[in-house]
């Protein structure tokens, strides 16, 4: 079942945005969506396209814009903008952020990268 949210808010502190559900919510970071942008920037065309983002530890959301009824833009301070967040992918995100997250920062490591 898709889950649309009916009310997203931005912290104070522009580091995260809670998503609003009549029944729960959830509550995603900053560098986390930054990093899992699903802009062709980020994700490529192809699986092997793909791009490693790092140093984000400290990018704030600057910007939310409601796409139609079935995704938000979210514009960060470093720049990027181009990522179109379906329902579907924020709850993908959310419902998997463990191993999204594990899964990243062992890449960052075998790639001597850093979060900062």
């Amino acid at each position: 079942m898709l889950l649309i949210p009916v009310n997203i808010v931005l912290s104070k502190n522009k580091k995260n945005i809670t998503l609003e559900y009549s029944e729960k919510s959830s509550i995603l970071d900053a560098e986390f969506l930054r990093v899992n942008s699903p802009s062709a920037e980020v994700k490529g065309h192809s699986p092997d396209q793909k791009k490693l983002v790092y140093k984000k530890k400290n990018v704030m959301i600057s910007g939310i814009e409601l796409i139609g009824n079935y995704a938000i833009k979210i514009s960060f301070d470093d720049g990027h903008d181009t990522g179109i967040y379906t329902w579907q992918y924020l709850n993908d995100l959310y419902q998997s952020h463990d191993s999204i997250w594990r899964a990243y920062i062992s890449e960052l490591r075998k790639k001597g990268m850093e979060r900062e």
